[in-house]
Parts: C-alpha cells; structure tokens; sequence
C-alpha cells in the first residue's frame, strides 16, 4: 500500500451493494451516517494503520516507566534509565542491540509544563538524543551533529506551551505531550564504558518550575499495577479488540493532536465515530457495524505487518540501505511497519544502517562458508563519527563466540592490507594467519550482517557511496 491508505469501497447502488449500517455516537452532534459495510471496514483499517504507532508508543511507555526507580532503560516519567554496557549474547537478551553506544532513555509528559534537558562537556564524544513524538516522528536531535559536544540546555515544551524560558535555553517544541528521548553515548568497547557513564551521569531532567533550584533524590514513583509488563506491546496490540483500540486512540488523540496534514485521515475517521476524546460506545452500535469493524481491524494490522516485513530500503550491492527513516509524513503504512519492526528509528543525517542477508551471488549467508567484505583503498564508509559491521542470527540476536565479538568497525584495531584497502573475514572458524584482528566471527547456521554509518557523510546520503558486496571465498 505505497500512499499508506487504503481505497475505500464505492456503495454502489444495485443489488450487490452492501446493506447500509447507521453509524451512531453517543453523547455527540453527529447526524446518523449511512455507510455501507465495506466503506466502515475501510475506514477502519485506515484508521487502525494510522493510530498503531500512537497506541504502539503508548503501551511501550507504560511498560518502560512501571518502575519506581530507574532500573537499565526503564524509568518513571521524565527521568533518565541507562544501560551501562553493551547487550551480550544472552538468548534472553533484546532483539537487533547495538555494540556501539550505551542507551540514555526518557519518556516524557510535557503536558503540565517543559522539561529541561541538561547535557555535559562530553569531551569531543559523540552523542545523540533523538527525540521522538508520540507519532514516532523524530521532531529534533540535539547532539555531536546538531549542537556540539559542548554543555547545553534544552527546554523541551509541549504543543501549547507559550511562555518564554529561561535564558540560555534553548526551546525545542514537541508535537505532542507525550516524547521518547532515545540517546545514545559512543563506548568503544568494555575498556571505554567509565568514560562513556560519566557522560550518562552528566544528563539531567528537570522540570521547568524546578530549574535552579537544589537538586534532590528524586522520590519512588507510583507504580501503576494495571500495566500488562508480561506481553509485548506488538502483542497487546495484535490482540486489542476494535473497542479497545479505537477507544485507547481517542484517548491519546487529546494530548497528542494529529498534524495539518492528517486532517483528512482525521475527518474519515469521525465518519465512523472515532473522535478525540470520544471512546467508541460499543453498546450503540448493529451488528453490521461491528462485524465491518472487526473486519477492518484486521485488514489494518495485516497491513501494518506486511509492512513491516517488507524492504522498504534501496538494494545495493547485496545491501537493503534505508534513508527516509524517522519521518514518515502522511506515508501512514510505512511509519506503522517501522512501528512494528521496532521503535526509535533514527534520522538518515544521523545514522544510516545497511541490511545485508545475501552474498555476491545473492545466496543466503551460512557459517558453513566463509566470506569476505573488501573496501578498495580510500573506500571504507565515509562518516563524520564511525562505521560498525555487526553480525546476528536468525532471531537477530548476538552471537556466541569465544572472542566475544559482535562488531568490528574503524574503532578497532584493524589491519589493511599493503595497499591500504581493507579486509574483513566474516567465518565461524578462525581465520588465522594473523587475520583475527579482522575477523567477524559467525554462527554455524544462517546469520545477517548489518552496517551502522554514524554522522554519514554527503556521498552516503546521496548515494554516491554505497558499500561494497561480501564475497564467498570458500
């Protein structure tokens, strides 16, 4: 579905048409509408693609802040959780980590006032702190790129705020009142984490009424008990019934309002009753009604994962390079399915990523061969912070090995060949004869490879440089 919509049916008027359900709302000004069943169905598979980030965002929150105290990446509202090292390889552990930065994250309620966002001197480390709204739209990223490695404050207000701040703040508006900040500090390994946490340990968020004054341990939140922490999110919302869904989507739409250009989708949607602050009364409705719902519901998630599933990047060389991630516009489809795959992705300007699961000779990658991933001389990717090739299995996880390797990039010690180009051996055995320093190390069985391209250069972002195919060698 490339435009993110899906057509509604025309009513038709001859004896196949759909019979026609009323459409009614409680508690509002609507006239009754005459829909057919296919039109409602539409209709809300329209809406379920569009409100699944939102909804999706909102699950996630509830999980990450159902602490007390911060405890890794889960912390209450409008306080920092970090993880102190890199993900190993622990069959319980997350799904796609990075060997690369360690995580500073922060949801946000913007609702009753700003948050200031307070970072350190990171002494010429990179950092990024993406900000996410409640759309998964990446709204501003403050970091190496963007502001500096320098201190700096950020008065991060919500949609309706407008009072000045404080000098020497510099405001940044979120879209909505709810925001994912998603940051991320360089750590070039285990013997680079202390450095790395004390920048960690230099961010801060306070609330704009409490700027200035004394610090003070913060007190242990209330846990909502409420909050499903056993089931995924995607889980939950696969399960949500129409009624759930569309009313949780109402809910959110009050403090998280759509953009000017959704106005149409916003419009569709009140055709079948779906408003901000208006649940879906269920009790209200026929069974045609329902049933179209129903229906539509699943069309939407269907939609949603085939999305999801789908390479949306552009093939090169063997390698699946997304550059339009972290702004999806009116593209709804396309923002739910990265939604799906997995939240927090970030702006092209920041990191480009590269997907590869085919050799040269477009054969799926097997520890049973061996392989290599050359750069001609001058031609390793070309980025303002680093580059890593990291390697996962089929359940995209890390891999065991006995180095413990999960990565390799140009903060390693890599070792190019006489006429400076450069080799990595991507195998399950050793390579020997001093190549270990370049080697990657592979399961037995099936593996995918994945570039990070932190701070690209133009030639990446304009596809003038693209990286090179892995060749089977034996």
């Amino acid at each position: 579905v490339l435009s993110g919509r899906l057509d509604r049916a025309d009513a038709g008027a001859g004896p196949t048409a759909e019979p026609a359900v009323a459409v009614r709302q409680k508690g509002t000004h609507m006239h009754d509408m005459q829909l057919d069943s296919e039109q409602v169905a539409a209709t809300a598979a329209e809406a379920f693609v569009f409100g699944y980030p939102l909804v999706l965002m909102a699950l996630t929150r509830d999980q990450m802040t159902a602490v007390s105290t911060p405890d890794g990446v889960q912390a209450p509202v409008n306080h920092f959780g970090h993880t102190r090292e890199y993900q190993d390889a622990s069959p319980r552990g997350l799904v796609g980590p990075n060997a690369d930065t360690l995580y500073s994250s922060a949801w946000l309620d913007l609702s009753a006032e700003p948050v200031v966002l307070s970072v350190p001197d990171t002494a010429g480390r990179y950092y990024l702190m993406p900000m996410l709204d409640a759309w998964t739209n990446v709204f501003s990223s403050p970091g190496s790129r963007t502001t500096g490695n320098g201190p700096g404050q950020f008065g991060i207000v919500g949609p309706h705020w407008r009072d000045p701040l404080p000098d020497g703040v510099r405001k940044i508006r979120s879209p909505t009142n709810m925001a994912w900040i998603i940051g991320r500090v360089q750590a070039s390994g285990p013997n680079d984490y202390e450095a790395a946490r004390i920048v960690q340990d230099g961010l801060r968020l306070t609330p704009l009424s409490q700027l200035g004054r004394r610090e003070r341990p913060p007190h242990p939140a209330s846990v909502d008990p409420d909050v499903d922490l056993a089931t995924k999110p995607v889980d939950q919302v696969s399960r949500m019934p129409p009624v759930v869904f569309f009313g949780m989507l109402a809910k959110l739409l009050v403090d998280n309002p759509c953009r000017a250009a959704d106005q149409p989708m916003v419009d569709r949607m009140a055709g079948v009753g779906i408003r901000p602050g208006e649940p879906l009364d269920w009790s209200t409705l026929d069974e045609p009604t329902r049933e179209a719902l129903e229906r539509g519901t699943r069309q939407g998630l269907a939609t949603v994962v085939a999305e999801g599933r789908t390479p949306r990047g552009e093939l090169r060389n063997g390698w699946t390079l997304s550059y339009d991630l972290g702004e999806y516009g009116t593209y709804y489809a396309r923002r739910a399915g990265v939604a799906w795959v997995g939240l927090g992705a970030n702006h092209a300007e920041d990191a480009v990523y590269g997907l590869s699961r085919t050799d040269s000779d477009r054969q799926p990658y097997t520890g049973r061969h061996r392989y290599v991933l050359h750069f001609e001389t001058g031609a390793v990717p070309p980025v303002r912070a680093f580059w890593s090739l990291t390697m996962y299995d089929e359940q995209q996880r890390f891999v065991p090995n006995p180095i413990n390797r999960y990565a390799i990039g140009d903060r390693d010690d890599l070792r190019f060949n006489p006429n400076g180009s450069l080799d990595i051996h991507i195998q399950h055995d050793p390579p020997g004869r001093g190549r270990e320093p370049n080697w990657l190390p592979a399961p037995q069985d099936a593996f995918n490879l994945v570039l990070r391209m932190y701070w690209p250069e133009r030639t990446i972002l304009s596809r003038a440089w693209s990286p090179p195919a892995v060749r089977r060698v034996r």
